[in-house]
């Protein structure tokens, strides 16, 4: 009897052992990071590149990549806030619903090596959260696409009143505020420019000169190279992934104008916290930021050169001062309101 209850000991500690084995490495734990759940807006293609490229670098790691636009990606965090399922969210047209997360609960804190020694601003632009609840992983330039086939480089706009000239009327792109948080960029910098009567003002009539208002951030940048649209709003990286791809299309700074990083942080309490920090180092790393830079991003990462005519010095002195508190208590009630003032 003895015998067959060691017997029986021995059969249930081995595969409790596997078990638990089995649990560890599908999170965690095992011969690797395990499943890495990534949860990201930005250009798909990129974000597939980024998890396949840390799949190789890493024994034992997957990444599943999950894309939607910023304020669906935010909306479902928060559907799953009380069983969260994303370990990483990267990119949202910048700090902005980052800044916002914060207050919701739902990214956690969390110091990658390459920022130990970061202050939170350099060069006037901050570049990760005072209490490290974000990392700047690039830098993004609000401005204009403009399609060179249609607009000479001396008539394109230079600023953002400049984008009401009758001229454009019909002949301008810019993203819904209500899906794409690349719009909700645009309109809460302009609120905080011109306050919020004469910034709803502008709006309405920004609005009467479009052609149409896409969900998506970078649909107006496809627009404009497909010359459905003149002039497009977007970001920087935008316009020069086409005009590599040999599209007839440049980019404008505009005189002030958003300049921010677009940032990388931890989910609060995913199921795969320790794979979530490695993943983010790899992001920041020399590999992780290459594969930024070959996107046309700005790296973050110094030893990273960028691929296109900007980077921090020549852009510094055109970026705005961005109001962090009044981004967090008018977030979505801006975004809201849109959806009825804005017909």
């Amino acid at each position: 009897m003895k015998r067959v209850f060691s017997l029986f000991m021995t059969l249930f500690a081995l595969t409790s052992l596997l078990v638990a084995t089995a649990c560890s490495s599908s999170s965690s734990g095992g011969d690797g990071p395990g499943t890495i759940n990534f949860y990201s807006p930005e250009t798909p293609d990129m974000a597939k590149e980024l998890g396949e490229a840390y799949e190789k670098s890493v024994d034992g790691a997957t990444v599943n990549v999950q894309y939607a636009g910023t304020n669906v990606l935010v909306n479902r965090m928060m559907a799953e806030k009380d069983n969260p399922q994303a370990d990483v969210w990267y990119g949202g047209g910048g700090i902005l619903p980052f800044e916002a997360a914060v207050e919701k609960g739902i990214i956690a804190p969390f110091t990658p090596e390459l920022a130990e020694d970061w202050e939170t601003v350099e060069n006037g632009i901050k570049i990760k959260h005072q209490d490290d609840y974000y990392t700047g992983a690039e830098i993004f330039v609000l401005g204009f696409v403009y399609n060179t086939d249609l607009v000479s480089e001396d008539e394109a706009p230079k600023t953002w009143e400049d984008l009401l000239d009758p001229k454009w009327e019909g002949k301008i792109q810019f993203s819904n505020p209500a899906a794409s948080g690349t719009a909700t960029l645009m309109v809460l910098s302009q609120m905080m420019l011109q306050g919020e009567e004469e910034g709803w003002e502008y709006f309405q009539k920004l609005s009467d000169q479009a052609n149409s208002i896409p969900d998506s951030g970078s649909g107006p940048t496809q627009s404009v190279a497909k010359g459905e649209a003149a002039i497009g709003v977007g970001f920087d990286f935008m316009a020069y992934e086409q005009q590599a791809k040999g599209e007839t299309v440049d980019f404008i700074v505009p005189e002030k104008t958003p300049i921010l990083v677009n940032p990388v942080s931890l989910v609060k309490d995913g199921p795969n916290p320790e794979g979530g920090k490695d993943f983010i180092n790899f992001l920041l790393s020399e590999e992780g930021q290459q594969i930024l830079a070959d996107w046309y991003h700005i790296p973050i990462n110094p030893n990273v050169e960028s691929k296109t005519p900007l980077n921090v010095e020549n852009i510094k002195s055109n970026a705005i001062d961005l109001d962090i508190d009044w981004v967090v208590e008018n977030y979505d009630r801006i975004r809201n309101e849109w959806k009825s003032k804005i017909k």
